[in-house]
């Protein structure tokens, strides 16, 4: 995806899946210290995690500034793990997060994945907007490592 202002994203925001737009450290700053599955997280782990992954960022068109974040780990076929999904608190209320996450899939659907996983503690009516749903089956799926 190049920049583009994405389905459904508020006028003066732009969406981008452009590596060399993420802003890597306000990205550690902001899961390390305000995001509950990654409080503590280290900037060389976060940068590993970036360099591992499909990076999304929404920017404020005027000033250039992230305002927004999420990352995939995908094999581009067959499936697909949301996470970091992150708005700076200073853009929230504009619907963003929603918009990114609907970016995030249409950036996906043409590789035909046929799953998109993801963990929420507190956004599920934003991904239920978009098409997510519980797990069907949860007794099928395992994990190594949990947290």
């Amino acid at each position: 995806m190049s920049d583009s202002t994405g389905p459904g994203m508020a006028d003066g925001y732009e969406m981008s899946a452009d590596p060399a737009r993420i802003d890597a450290a306000r990205v550690h700053r902001w899961l390390s210290t305000d995001a509950y599955w990654a409080l503590g997280r280290t900037r060389e782990k976060q940068d590993a995690a970036i360099a591992g992954s499909v990076n999304f960022g929404v920017y404020d068109e005027a000033s250039g500034e992230q305002v927004a974040y999420a990352r995939v780990v995908t094999d581009r076929a067959t499936f697909a793990w949301l996470c970091d999904v992150y708005v700076d608190p200073a853009a929230r209320g504009k619907g963003l997060g929603t918009a990114l996450v609907a970016g995030v899939r249409a950036h996906l659907e043409p590789f035909g994945v046929r799953r998109i996983l993801l963990a929420t503690a507190d956004a599920h009516g934003v991904y239920e907007k978009l098409g997510f749903a519980p797990l069907e089956n949860p007794e099928k799926w395992m994990a190594l490592g949990n947290q």
